[in-house]
């Protein structure tokens, strides 16, 4: 399947450390991610992003997302490119590329979304994106979410957190962020969240649970603010202690 050294071009950061964030869908990674880069001058890499690149592409070409040589063919013909934004508030983190094309905009509807988790349980598919991800992230200075981050990808990661919230709270939040005429009710969202969670947690490949080593970062009953101060004090703790 294709790889590329260049599937990631930026300069190197300062420093090596790769924080490993992983949880399920709803909880905040990919914000929790962006501040963190933000703060400790790292890169963000939204793994879930790739996925969903991948998901727009079979959806493209009309493929069954249960026919798994189909997808694997399809894999094989497929590059995806992360750039890096301005990590500046309001902005993308990181343009996403499939197959050249510009497709940052086109990834986030729940669709996509709704595919990426179906292709993402398929064995050869997840192991392609392994070796992506580990591509990606070689170097260090990065911050990386998923759901197996920690666990697969960069097992010897510096800062492994595992960000998880009740599914109903999930649900709510990502409910919220729909807009002013969302597309689904609250309930189906929440619904929506439970059958991804038993998807994720349950596949045969890499599935989604804390590392044994990983702080468990619960938000349930947390502010965005002091979610965010958690994560921030867990990260300086481990380079602290780099110094030191």
């Amino acid at each position: 399947m294709s790889a590329d050294e260049s599937l990631f071009r930026t300069a190197d950061p300062a420093g090596k450390i790769i924080v490993a964030i992983d949880g399920p869908a709803g909880a905040g990674k990919s914000t929790i991610a962006r501040h963190l880069a933000r703060h400790f001058g790292l890169l963000n890499l939204e793994t879930g992003a790739m996925y969903r690149a991948f998901a727009l592409k079979a959806l493209r070409a009309g493929l069954s997302l249960d026919e798994r040589e189909s997808l694997e063919g399809l894999a094989a013909e497929t590059v995806i490119r992360l750039e890096p934004g301005k990590q500046e508030p309001g902005e993308e983190e990181n343009r996403v590329l499939l197959d050249g094309e510009d497709v940052t905009g086109l990834i986030r509807n729940q669709t996509v979304t709704n595919a990426a988790s179906r292709v993402s349980i398929i064995p050869a598919i997840r192991a392609w994106m392994v070796r992506l991800q580990q591509q990606v992230g070689a170097g260090g200075g990065v911050v990386m979410e998923g759901r197996d981050i920690g666990t697969v990808v960069f097992p010897q990661a510096e800062v492994k957190i595992f960000l998880d919230a009740a599914p109903e709270v999930r649900g709510i939040r990502r409910y919220d962020q729909m807009g002013p005429e969302p597309a689904q009710q609250p309930d189906e969202v929440i619904r929506d969240l439970r059958a991804r969670d038993e998807r994720d947690r349950n596949r045969a490949d890499s599935p989604l649970k804390p590392a044994p080593d990983a702080i468990l970062l619960d938000s349930t009953h947390l502010t965005l603010e002091e979610v965010v101060a958690a994560a921030e004090a867990i990260v300086a703790a481990r380079l602290v202690r780099a110094a030191d």
